[in-house]
């Protein structure tokens, strides 16, 4: 018997059903699907084994323990960074650092995720288009479970990224566009090769590692969520990840109905999800000329940004844009306080919880947990 509980497939729009073991992308609809649980019947949490994000294994979709690609992803630690609280005059503040997952950044999750359950559905060839991280992912994942690979990324991310995937195997097409025009390659040449689509919530998978962010934030705060969650934002899986986290968590009795105010940073050069949020839209119209310096929020038109928005308005959060120029300044301030070399994008969210700070939307008393995304050894070129 299975230990997951993963019971079926839902349209997270129109609530259509499918089996769990449909090889799918998109709804009909065009919204992305989500897996559902038999919750009653998931374990208690006192019961938690290992030292990886499979730890939350009743709640992941994976059936066959045999069909799990891991390289140790997850458990990252929530790290306390007193001279840095003493700086900018936030004494709860902390550091989900995901820079130490598997190829250095949180994609390792969601591409763990993924391609052991394409693997358990009898996938051979995978494609997506990356602003950098996820391809280095996908790229392990894949030649670890005897995949291939090909990653299609825009010609001007960072080297370190290109080399990765080449390094670990994945056949590399650089675009001359963005990762809009990437994601156009994919969906343009998938079906004549035979190749399985892992674009951002595009399929059900990449989504249910990305929500072990939320079940370790959970258990490393002792079951108690923080007041508010910062998160960098370009496709946006991780923060609709967490909030589906924090929901099945409440099902299964874990957790109360608190949950943070969660905080949606991005660049002032690709904004979508801010310009939405505060024009009180649905949906987030695509960004014209998208530039910034931090890869992984240069996602001109979001899947998800639907359910990104419901969660920013439930939870009473907020979207805010930075400059590159703080962006790069906050991730050197993190580095000169607390020796953490962080990518471009946990730069944004400090960036982003100081101009809260100085708006008087945090509090200084506020129990904050921002998320650094990645390494920054990857963003060498760009420093």
């Amino acid at each position: 018997m299975s230990a997951s509980t993963f019971d079926h497939l839902a349209c997270s729009a129109c609530e259509k059903v499918f089996d769990r073991n449909q090889l799918l992308n998109l709804c009909e609809c065009g919204s992305p699907i989500l897996a559902r649980y038999n919750l009653p019947l998931a374990w208690d949490k006192l019961s938690l084994k290992g030292s990886t994000m499979w730890r939350y294994r009743e709640v992941l979709p994976v059936y066959n323990d045999a069909n799990i690609v891991t390289l140790g992803e997850g458990m990252t630690p929530l790290l306390n960074v007193p001279r840095l609280s003493s700086l900018i005059g936030m004494p709860n503040l902390q550091i989900k650092d995901e820079s130490v997952n598997p190829t250095g950044s949180f994609k390792a999750r969601g591409m763990a995720m993924a391609i052991s359950r394409a693997k358990e559905l009898g996938v051979e060839r995978v494609a997506v288009p990356s602003a950098g991280n996820a391809g280095g992912a996908v790229s392990a994942y894949a030649a670890r479970a005897g995949m291939h690979a090909f990653v299609f990324m825009p010609k001007d991310v960072p080297k370190a990224f290109i080399t990765e995937c080449e390094m670990n195997g994945a056949h590399v097409e650089l675009i001359d566009g963005l990762i809009s025009d990437c994601g156009k390659h994919v969906a343009a040449n998938k079906a004549a090769n035979g190749w399985f689509e892992l674009s951002t919530l595009k399929e059900p998978y990449r989504v249910e590692g990305k929500k072990t962010l939320g079940y370790e934030l959970a258990e490393q705060s002792g079951w108690e969520l923080p007041d508010v969650v910062v998160y960098p934002t370009g496709g946006g899986t991780g923060l609709i990840g967490m909030w589906k986290a924090f929901d099945e968590m409440e099902a299964m009795g874990w957790i109360g109905s608190k949950r943070p105010r969660m905080v949606t940073v991005q660049a002032e050069g690709c904004a979508p999800i801010v310009r939405a949020f505060h024009a009180g839209t649905l949906k987030a119209e695509p960004w014209v000329g998208a530039s910034t310096k931090a890869a992984g929020l240069r996602v001109p038109g979001a899947v998800g940004d639907a359910l990104m928005l419901t969660a920013l308005r439930t939870s009473g959060g907020t979207a805010i844009s930075v400059s590159d120029e703080e962006l790069l300044r906050c991730a050197k301030m993190i580095g000169e306080t607390e020796g953490m070399f962080v990518c471009p994008e946990g730069g944004a969210v400090l960036a982003g919880l100081i101009k809260l700070r100085d708006q008087g939307w945090v509090k200084p008393e506020d129990k904050v947990v921002l998320f650094n995304t990645g390494s920054g050894l990857k963003y060498l070129d760009v420093f």
